[in-house]
């Protein structure tokens, strides 16, 4: 029964639409339409411009998409501002780096998250890095 409907609308039904349309013979003969004939156009152009455009899609520019809009995801959400202090004179090691990307899954100290966080986004984050002095 589906099958016959859709054979019978393309066989049938769709040639005599084709044929009750106004294409004129010459691109000025466009210019010559009443407002009813381009009523009656406008399913086809639609048609063909949705069918042009499903064509040339696949190659038109990719955007890049930003992953997300926020850039704290996680950390910390309860406060209204994150903010981490540490003394310099507590630091244990010569070079410390701290996170700027929030990605980290050991924040405040970096886990080299941004390497995958830069990729995603085309963004270029890095860690901030403490060096102490060695006297």
């Amino acid at each position: 029964m589906v099958f016959e409907t859709i054979s019978k609308i393309i066989k049938v039904q769709l040639p005599a639409y084709l044929k009750r349309l106004p294409l004129p013979e010459t691109i000025g003969g466009f210019a010559r339409l009443t407002v009813s004939e381009w009523l009656r156009l406008l399913p086809l152009l639609g048609i063909l411009a949705l069918l042009g455009y499903l064509t040339i899609r696949p190659f038109l520019p990719k955007k890049k998409k930003q992953k997300d809009s926020l850039i704290n995801l996680k950390i910390q959400k309860e406060n209204p501002k994150v903010v981490n202090e540490v003394d310099i004179e507590d630091l244990n090691y010569a070079n410390v780096c701290y996170c700027r990307c929030w990605r980290s899954k050991t924040f405040p100290v970096c886990d080299k998250s941004h390497l995958k966080h830069n990729e995603l986004t085309g963004d270029n984050v890095g860690p901030l890095i403490l060096k102490k002095k060695i006297l």
